[in-house]
């Protein structure tokens, strides 16, 4: 097996800089990692190296919480981060926690080997499950102390499978597992891996931080005035589909704030030719009066945490197709209604948030009216459901304390 995991690493190494003459997205993804080697050469290895690993932007924003403890418990350490995707790194490769931020490259022995050798990191984060074997191994060659964190397992992945056994024996190698529910938990003893904890999915303690910042946003204030707001986040087509037919008959008192996932002008362009409402783009807003208009659309990055601190009602994007449902814990925080799509099946907070009737899933623009009107005439329900959703955060709080306490107990931060 392993054999065959390397031979199609390198066989994929090989064929990747090919792509980069059809798809931007993976001309980021090669010419990317063609530095990374020379940006570990010039890390000034004076201090502690602590490694967080994460695929994209979500596994990255379930990583800042046990950045911030780090940095506050041992301000020695300094952190480097890499990402898989180019969404990951493109988005956060300034961001002011990390002192380096870096693509993985991709999982061969002498990558792993030479990643590993310049870093020399004393600790080890990979997040929720990109695991990598042949990382894995080098650093269980080396004694380095590796985590996997806010891990989530289910019977239909390659762990719990005959042909498995590479990807079994990559998570050995950690000395902790930190995990986001119990019956993951379960999963892991049925392949005799124990050394688990329950702790959480941290990605709560990051949405609940949100409460404690400023999020002011005086255009947003302008536009809604004392209206009710609905805000769409990351949505995409077939998001926008289910939506449409109720924004086109909305009564004025109503408004929509609209933040696609992709901020495509095309796209973007598109989907405002259907909207019958008056509509104005984010870009736009400096010239005009914008609260003259019914639809705000978002044609930018790194607002929506803040907007949904205005809304009344949430609607989160990604589950109406294919392409994976959206956070929904950032609505969910500021107690919010929440709205989704009828594809969430592997996403375990939005299944439980709905058993709580905190959450909304609709599977036709018909549906989606229904559940909208029905929010909105009822003041009284849309405040419960709302309440149910805060308290779903305020209740799953905690799993970076757990991490980190774990530690303080193995090792204190001077030693570790």
């Amino acid at each position: 097996m392993k054999s065959i995991y390397n031979g199609f690493s390198y066989l994929v190494k090989a064929v990747l800089p090919a792509s980069t003459f059809f798809n931007q997205k993976m001309k980021f993804f090669v010419e990317g990692r063609k530095k990374v080697f020379s940006e570990l050469k010039k890390l000034d290895k004076s201090q502690p190296w602590a490694w967080f690993h994460a695929a994209s932007l979500g596994e990255f924003e379930q990583a800042v919480p046990i950045m911030e403890a780090l940095k506050k418990e041992a301000p020695n350490y300094r952190i480097l981060v890499s990402f898989f995707s180019p969404s990951g790194f493109e988005n956060k490769k300034n961001h002011p926690l990390t002192d380096a931020i870096v693509y993985l490259p991709i999982d061969t022995p002498k990558n792993a080997q030479k990643f590993i050798e310049l870093l020399n990191p004393k600790l080890a984060f990979f997040i929720k499950y990109d695991i990598w074997p042949n990382f894995l191994g080098e650093l269980k060659k080396r004694n380095i102390r590796s985590f996997l964190i806010s891990g989530a397992f289910r019977d239909n992945q390659i762990y719990f499978k005959s042909y498995g056994k590479l990807f079994r024996e990559a998570l050995q190698v950690f000395e902790h597992i930190f995990l986001q529910n119990k019956s993951s938990q379960e999963l892991l003893k049925t392949i005799h891996i124990e050394n688990t904890t329950v702790s959480g999915d941290t990605r709560f303690d990051r949405v609940s931080r949100q409460l404690e910042y400023d999020n002011k946003l005086d255009f947003i204030e302008k536009f809604k005035g004392d209206r009710l707001c609905i805000v769409a986040g990351s949505t995409w087509p077939e998001d926008e589909a289910l939506l449409l037919d109720y924004i086109n008959s909305a009564p004025p008192e109503v408004k929509f704030i609209i933040a696609p996932h992709e901020i495509k002008k095309d796209k973007i362009e598109r989907f405002t030719a259907k909207i019958e409402k008056s509509t104005i783009l984010f870009s736009e807003k400096i010239d005009a009066e914008i609260n003259q208009h019914q639809v705000l659309i978002i044609d930018t990055i790194g607002l929506l945490s803040k907007i949904y601190s205005y809304a009344d009602i949430a609607y989160v994007g990604g589950a109406a197709g294919s392409t994976g449902l959206h956070n929904i814990l950032e609505p969910a925080t500021f107690g919010l209604p929440i709205i989704i799509g009828k594809n969430f099946e592997k996403f375990p907070e939005a299944k439980q948030l709905q058993k709580l009737a905190g959450l909304f899933s609709a599977s036709s623009s018909e549906e989606t009216t229904q559940i909208i009107k029905k929010l909105i005439n009822n003041r009284q329900f849309r405040e419960k459901t709302g309440m149910i959703s805060g308290h779903f955060i305020s209740s799953n709080t905690g799993a970076t304390r757990s991490v980190i306490q774990y530690l303080k107990k193995t090792a204190t931060f001077n030693d570790i």
